[in-house]
């Protein structure tokens, strides 16, 4: 979704990666498609790491794009959304319950810009809840690693828990029609 659209602080516009290299990452443009460099003493952001603040947690910022984008379905208008109390009546109608004493003004103004850029963009798919069906035709592989520490016997011992990864035995051919048809 939008963890490779990066925000790089005292540059204009959202950026998508590209490629990384030695000290430096490769970025694209979203508006101008132009090629350039980011380097580490950038401040680099990820639109995928960015949360907004509720009452109760945080919601990722991909969450509320695609809230924006169900309601609207398309590019905001800027012009309609100039006085604080129409910033602040559009956010309530897509999040609710944001935390009005640590999210400004000036934070929901960045929020509809990034969107419209996206939409400028193509990007139309912001957010897939993890609660979804799996299709066993087409499965994926997230490889999950858990690191933690359990209290046993006044000892604490480290564990690591991974994904179950299933290992299968190479297949044997008998000719050479058998390895065409497998393949």
């Amino acid at each position: 979704m939008i963890k490779n659209i990066l925000c790089i602080s005292g540059k204009p516009g959202l950026f998508k990666l590209v490629s990384q290299g030695k000290n430096m990452l490769i970025v694209e443009s979203l508006t101008t498609k132009k090629r350039t460099p980011a380097y580490s003493h950038d401040k680099i952001v990820s639109l995928g790491d960015i949360a907004i603040y509720t009452d109760e947690e945080e919601v990722p910022l991909s969450q509320v794009f695609q809230t924006i984008y169900d309601k609207e379905g398309k590019k905001l208008e800027v012009s309609d959304y100039k006085t604080d109390a129409s910033l602040e009546k559009f956010f309530a109608e897509i999040l609710p319950n944001y935390d009005r004493e640590r999210v400004y003004n000036t934070d929901i103004k960045k929020v509809i810009s990034w969107y419209n850029s996206l939409i400028d963009a193509g990007y139309t798919e912001f957010y897939k809840p993890e609660n979804k069906e799996v299709d066993m035709d087409a499965p994926t592989f997230e490889p999950m690693v858990k690191v933690g520490k359990v209290l046993l016997d006044h000892d604490s011992i480290q564990y690591v828990q991974v994904n179950n990864v299933y290992v299968y035995p190479q297949p044997v051919f008998k000719n050479a029609k058998e390895r065409m048809a497998y393949n």
